[in-house]
């Protein structure tokens, strides 16, 4: 993996945080700001995901050419139910 060597201010409090962490996983505090850093930016990307599906919701539930899916396939599963008993 290529790294690059960056410079970040934190909170004073950021550095105390950080710096129990390090001790408590026993990694070094280059691999634990990696660490958390990665671990937001997923989350991130996962809140930005499910807000998308949020505003989506409401179309797949009303839009006509959408719903039309659903039924088709409901009655998929229908028939399939109906050729498995």
């Amino acid at each position: 993996m290529k790294y690059e060597r960056v410079q970040i201010l934190l909170e004073l409090g950021q550095r105390r945080a950080i710096a129990q962490l390090v001790k408590q996983q026993q990694r070094n505090l280059s691999d634990m700001t990696r660490f958390l850093l990665n671990f937001a930016l997923r989350e991130l990307r996962r809140r930005q995901i499910q807000q998308a599906a949020n505003l989506l919701a409401e179309d797949y539930q009303t839009n006509p050419e959408l719903t039309a899916f659903t039924v088709l396939d409901a009655e998929e599963k229908g028939a399939l139910e109906r050729s498995i008993a």
